[in-house]
């Protein structure tokens, strides 16, 4: 804690102090405040401007250091100003106090619950920020809930000075009232009891629900206004249109069937979109390839004989297409129209919010309408305006899957997770791999340990990785193909014979005709969506790649199911996308794998952290198979073991994060990890030992020592002394 708290808290305690010490609490009872109503009244006649601005002052550090006695300081501004002074001396003295206590609270204690509790304390800012005046004004028109409770409560949020000193001042205003026009009204009370009766009390929370009531009326007047100029149709041809055959409209139009919903899935492609067609399914059959190609040439780890990878690059792409038909029924129009959803073969475009202008593939146009409409039209990787890129007719993520000839010499723009992913497969296909990242590191999202790891691995299997170079002209030298790069200042001169770039994606949203309904993209691509994810109007949402902010199949698939059940029954209850629990895998050997906060994010929101780490070189089944190599990592807040985020850097490290992410989904701790039963030799006995780490660094030493001694009195006298073995000789 620094000097200017710690300032802080000397005169507060130093007022309290004298306040008590002077017995205050005793004058600022009803009693004391009857018996002198009359001295006390003609001072202030003779003195009055001295008098209201003593008074203010006195309630103004009453409230601000949150003081017993506001009661009756309320009930002394009537009795002795009258209604309209008395009025106005407390509801600003109030104000200005409460606002006092809001910054001190603020000050205090904020910067300390956002570095332990930076996540709820974040959730809490985005509730305030965005409704924090509503329920502000709820909570001061009810007297029933203690007013310095809430000064203390809301000085913990981000709620602005202005907008709680206004908000508190009006809904004060009420209650302060009542009380300063009993004041007048003092030798007629017994106790504060006789002020407010049980139908007084009912009748303020009546008026507490004016600001719910409110907020209805103001989301009502700004629906209206949304919706002004367009026409609603008289009647709906479905319940939901659904835009994009990808992971999110397809799990969107599986919900809408599943309710009964009347839904049609528009796609101009093919189902199942870039997962299954160009991104996830391709991409791990190819790095299964590369992996077998691994093992056949170091079979030496498994006490075989080495041997040279031989093989059809044609017959490895062959088993690419092979994979994805044989997962392509699970996406295909034929199941989904079993389900009940109308699939149509064409891409769409915004008429109005609740109509879309479809073009069939096979040339047909009509036009359809629904009550709800989800934009899941996923997004596509993104090519940078290098001079001289596209002469060189680069791969990408999309069209990488159409190659009959391996490249020999590939170079690979991006150190991203798909970069990466590719780049260490071709190069253990065997193409001599160059890989050019413009940051300082691999995986930048990944914390700097892992990076390393990972690039050193890169570098024993041979890919080339240029850290710090910027690709910035592609010629064609003297028939051959040649990247330039800046490196500190310095260019450098990369020969290749093809390039895959994998520097981003952007999302897909041509040809929907946003602009018409007044919706554009934001400058990473994405269209802007609310915690609902709904997209401007109340009835239209987006999910997916092209809503962001995560580019992952199991993200879109989570973003869909609020997309869907918000659009189908939003008018009666609405569920904001919750993020906090958020796994990701990146399919490197050794994989990446992790969920909730790294150690960088950590730090820069302020949180307070420990770090408990477990060596996979220690794990029984990775040494028995020769992958004895990573580490789990585990970010929990300081003596407690509660999962803040967890990495897993080895083999099999997404199937070991699975247990680290359901435990964090349902509050449970690494205690409860430890204490599960896992099969040996297993790889998620890892999980078990990583919390076992944990438990070892957060032994209760001083109970130990008490049971060491315990113990050694129970073994008898001089059983503490040092054990002294006898020899024994045989003859």
């Amino acid at each position: 804690m620094n000097r200017s708290k710690l300032l802080l808290i000397l005169i507060i305690a130093v007022i309290v102090g004298i306040f008590l010490g002077f017995d205050g609490h005793k004058l600022l009872t009803l009693e004391n405040l009857q018996s002198h109503q009359a001295s006390i009244g003609q001072w202030i006649d003779q003195n009055l401007a001295l008098a209201v601005g003593g008074y203010a002052a006195i309630y103004v550090v009453v409230t601000a250091l949150s003081l017993p006695g506001a009661t009756i300081m309320t009930l002394a501004g009537g009795a002795f100003f009258g209604n309209l002074y008395g009025l106005a001396a407390v509801s600003i003295a109030s104000t200005i106090g409460a606002s006092l206590a809001f910054l001190v609270a603020r000050f205090l204690m904020r910067d300390t619950l956002r570095r332990r509790y930076g996540e709820t304390v974040a959730k809490m800012d985005r509730g305030i920020e965005k409704d924090g005046a509503f329920y502000l004004a709820t909570l001061r028109l009810v007297p029933v809930f203690p007013f310095f409770l809430i000064n203390l409560a809301m000085g913990l949020t981000a709620m602005k000075l202005r907008t709680y000193a206004l908000v508190s001042w009006i809904a004060m205003l009420p209650g302060t009232f009542v009380y300063v026009n009993a004041g007048t009204q003092l030798g007629q009370i017994q106790s504060t009891g006789d002020i407010v009766s049980a139908e007084l009390l009912l009748s303020f929370a009546l008026l507490g629900l004016f600001p719910l009531i409110a907020r209805f009326v103001v989301g009502f007047i700004r629906r209206r206004k949304l919706y002004a100029g367009w026409q609603k149709p008289g009647h709906f041809d479905y319940n939901l249109l659904v835009i994009g055959g990808g992971s999110a409209g397809l799990v969107s139009a599986y919900i809408a069937a599943a309710v009964k919903a009347r839904v049609a899935l528009i796609e101009k492609h093919k189902m199942g979109g870039d997962c299954l067609n160009t991104g996830c399914v391709p991409s791990k059959a190819l790095i299964r390839s590369a992996r077998a190609a691994d093992t056949l040439r170091h079979a030496n780890r498994y006490g075989l004989e080495s041997v040279p990878v031989k093989g059809s690059f044609k017959n490895i792409m062959n088993r690419v297409r092979d994979v994805i038909a044989k997962v392509e029924p699970h996406d295909s129009p034929e199941r989904y129209r079993a389900l009940g959803v109308d699939c149509i073969a064409g891409e769409a475009g915004f008429v109005s919010p609740w109509e879309l202008e479809v073009r069939h593939n096979d040339g047909r146009t009509e036009r359809l309408t629904a009550r709800s409409i989800v934009v899941a039209t996923g997004g596509k990787p993104a090519v940078p305006p290098i001079p001289g890129l596209n002469d060189m007719q680069p791969l990408t993520s999309d069209n990488l899957w159409e190659l009959q000839d391996q490249p020999e010499r590939l170079l690979v723009l991006g150190g991203g997770p798909i970069g990466s992913e590719l780049a260490h497969a071709f190069a253990r296909l065997g193409s001599k791999v160059t890989q050019v990242e413009m940051g300082e590191r691999l995986l930048a999202k990944e914390d700097v340990d892992v990076s390393e790891l990972i690039l050193k691995q890169f570098q024993a299997d041979g890919v080339d990785v240029r850290l710090k170079h910027a690709a910035v002209e592609f010629r064609t030298e003297e028939g051959e193909k040649v990247a330039w790069c800046e490196h500190e200042g310095e260019r450098v001169r990369i020969p290749f014979d093809q390039v895959l770039v994998a520097v981003g994606r952007t999302a897909n949203t041509a040809g929907l005709n946003l602009k018409r309904i007044g919706i554009d993209t934001l400058p990473n691509g994405t269209v802007p969506v609310e915690e609902d994810m709904s997209l401007r109007y109340p009835n239209v949402f987006a999910c997916g790649d092209v809503a962001g902010p995560y580019q992952f199949t199991h993200a879109a698939a989570h973003q869909a199911w609020y997309a869907a059940v918000n659009g189908l029954f939003g008018q009666f209850k609405r569920f904001k996308v919750d993020y906090r629990v958020m796994p990701w895998v990146t399919f490197t050997s050794p994989e990446v794998a992790r969920v909730g906060l790294s150690e960088a994010e950590a730090r820069a929101q302020g949180m307070a952290y420990e770090v408990t780490r477990y060596g996979l070189d220690d794990l029984d089944r990775a040494i028995a198979e020769s992958e004895d190599h990573g580490f789990i990592k585990v970010l929990t807040p300081p003596g407690k073991d509660k999962i803040l985020g967890a990495v897993v850097v080895g083999s099999h490290a997404g199937e070991i994060l699975a247990e680290f992410t359901l435990a964090m989904k349902h509050g449970l701790g690494l205690n409860k990890i430890l204490g599960t039963i896992h099969p040996y030799p297993t790889w998620n006995e890892s999980a078990k030992y990583a919390a076992g780490e944990w438990k070892r660094a957060h032994a209760p030493e001083g109970i130990l020592k008490l049971l060491e001694k315990l113990h050694g009195w129970r073994r008898g006298k001089g059983g503490n002394r040092p054990l002294k073995h006898k020899e024994v000789t045989t003859g």
